[in-house]
């Protein structure tokens, strides 16, 4: 029971959410502009974005009775992990916890991400179990096995990231960036002819060939749609190299799917029927305040 807030600063997006009695209410957020032709944003820039977007999304969230408010502090859980972008986000979040008197907590950006995504998906069972957990975006490629309150990366990318490799491809193509959308739509229906470049040893892989790969079959003269499809399949077959062998080392267990890479409509497909697959919704795979808030609402629980 109860009204809890959620604060998420990533690169990318500032969003705001609410959780009331175990349910999301209210999820706004307001992408960080990135200028056309451009491959992303400096963290000097995501930072003003914040400054200026944080008071139009809490207006639109409006006024809350809350019993505790939480922020993302950090991109993951590990030691040392660190960027600007979510210090705005812990600024308000301090501020409104401060004059209100509420409890403040902090959360990963990646523990928010898995938190939307059993939330989505209707995975209740996964909160109390163990489970591998897949955050694939813009900034993190990781294989992460869960545990209740324990992520522990055991595998992912050595290189770039899948959202890295979209996108870069993707602007190469004259897609706007974030390119994932627009290359799930031109890759529609071309991949069944499509033999991938596979890039995963065990549960790590490399995905800095394929953007070479990309510009070579650009350059022979291949469609965008097919050069899409191509990318997004590579992708696709590495994943599931690492899904295997996680689930020989680790045991048999179901699979989480989180981050804005997650919603690409072929992956969905690609794995339903290989293993005990959990995704999470569209609205909920991209960088958004929800996982956070239910984070809060979780550990207020826990404390009372």
């Amino acid at each position: 029971m109860g009204c809890f807030l959620g604060i998420d600063t990533s690169n990318y997006t500032t969003s705001a959410a609410v959780c009331t009695d175990s349910l999301i209410t209210a999820n706004e957020k307001i992408p960080v502009t990135v200028k056309s032709g451009m491959r992303g944003v400096r963290q000097s820039e995501a930072v003003f974005s914040h400054v200026k977007n944080l008071p139009v999304i809490l207006e639109k969230i409006g006024k809350l009775d809350l019993d505790a408010i939480a922020v993302s502090l950090r991109p993951r859980d590990s030691q040392g992990s660190y960027m600007p972008c979510f210090l705005p986000g812990y600024a308000a979040a301090k501020a409104i916890a401060s004059v209100n008197g509420l409890p403040l907590f902090s959360f990963s950006h990646q523990a928010g991400h898995i938190s939307a995504a059993i939330y989505s998906s209707g995975r209740a069972d996964l909160l109390e179990g163990r489970f591998i957990a897949f955050h694939i975006s813009g900034g993190t490629t990781d294989l992460l096995l869960c545990e209740k309150n324990t992520i522990t990366r055991i595998g992912g990318s050595i290189d770039i990231t899948a959202g890295q490799l979209i996108d870069r491809v993707g602007v190469m193509l004259g897609y706007d960036f974030p390119c994932g959308k627009s290359m799930d739509f031109a890759a529609c229906g071309l991949y069944d002819d499509i033999k991938p470049k596979v890039s995963a040893n065990g549960m790590y892989c490399n995905f800095s060939g394929l953007e070479n790969k990309a510009s070579e079959l650009l350059s022979a003269g291949n469609t965008p749609g097919y050069i899409s499809a191509y990318i997004i399949k590579s992708i696709a077959c590495s994943l599931n190299i690492m899904t295997r062998a996680a689930l020989e080392k680790y045991g048999s267990m179901p699979v989480l799917f989180s981050g804005g890479v997650a919603s690409n409509s072929y992956l969905k497909s690609f794995f339903s029927d290989k293993f005990d697959c959990a995704f999470a919704s569209p609205e909920f795979s991209a960088d958004n305040a929800a996982g956070i808030a239910l984070l809060c609402e979780r550990h207020f629980n826990a404390q009372k």
